[in-house]
């Protein structure tokens, strides 16, 4: 009984949803590989050679290239999970357990893809460590944080900030772990994935956010996946290229528990204050349009 409860709650379900596509072939992007790749026609060989060692923004690389990096990643996967999006699905899905759906599975799955890309080209460090094995709860976390700003959750927006933050003045290679699964920020976790649990509930993941994108309606196909997947992945893009550690900054730290401090105090009062704006959608205030100089 108690398993099918777990089942049941969203929060649940949409980790469950989140872990299992985050094994499937292909998901994981190897940052250095993948950092190589986006910058070489556009870097020199000693740019590139500092943007993996620490960031690109501690490599100083302009806000044009990596937002022209970033632009031709989500092309490129957009494409993709809109031609996939009437198929079986990725390889390997076949192994996920009966309460997995196929295009559900593969749609996490690209979302994952894009968010990594877009993790690593401004500046957020590795967020798997080898192939296989298990996601660990910050990465999980700060995954599900992703998640809530590409469906445009105010509470994620801020929580990634939140995060970004604390890392930007730590200067610190690893996610903030105490914050990710102990802090302020984890209760937003929960929330966040709550909400999107419910959303992949009774139908598809991409169907069920479509619901809320005007003339698209409840068509299953290749178009729709591009009209919900597009503007995600530009929403998570454009709130990344935004945030303090995308800005040019000293020198990365390769201190294990720099950004472990005491969290919780400095940032009590976040939680009180986000909790209950998971569900309101983003204000787009005349403010709120203005870009950053690096967006």
């Amino acid at each position: 009984m108690k398993q099918g409860k777990d089942v049941e709650n969203p929060e649940s379900r949409f980790f469950a949803v989140l872990l299992a596509a985050a094994k499937l072939p292909g998901v994981r992007i190897q940052r250095e590989a993948y950092l190589r790749s986006a910058l070489a026609r556009h870097c020199s060989e000693d740019d590139i050679r500092r943007a993996v060692e620490e960031t690109p923004a501690a490599a100083g690389i302009a806000a044009e290239i990596l937002d022209k990096a970033a632009n031709d990643s989500i092309r490129y996967e957009t494409a993709k999970v809109s031609a996939l999006s009437a198929a079986a699905g990725i390889p390997g899905v076949l192994a996920l357990p009966a309460t997995v759906p196929a295009d559900t599975a593969q749609y996490v799955g690209h979302m994952l893809r894009i968010a990594q890309k877009l993790a690593y080209l401004y500046s957020w460090p590795d967020l798997f460590s080898e192939e296989g094995e298990d996601t660990d709860d910050a990465t999980k976390a700060v995954l599900t944080l992703f998640f809530g700003v590409m469906v445009g959750t105010k509470s994620a927006n801020t929580a990634v900030g939140k995060v970004a933050g604390l890392m930007s003045e730590q200067v610190a290679k690893k996610l903030p772990q105490k914050a990710l699964t102990q802090g302020v920020v984890y209760p937003i976790v929960k929330k966040v994935a709550a909400y999107l649990g419910v959303q992949m509930t009774k139908e598809t993941f991409a169907k069920s956010v479509a619901k809320a994108i005007p003339l698209v309606g409840a068509a299953v196909s290749g178009t729709l996946t591009f009209a919900t997947y597009l503007p995600m992945a530009k929403r998570l893009k454009k709130h990344l290229a935004d945030l303090p550690l995308a800005e040019p900054s000293h020198r990365v730290s390769d201190g294990d528990d720099v950004i472990d401090g005491d969290v919780v105090e400095e940032y009590e009062s976040f939680s009180e204050a986000t909790a209950g704006e998971l569900e309101k959608p983003i204000s787009r205030s005349k403010n709120a349009g203005k870009s950053s100089p690096r967006s």
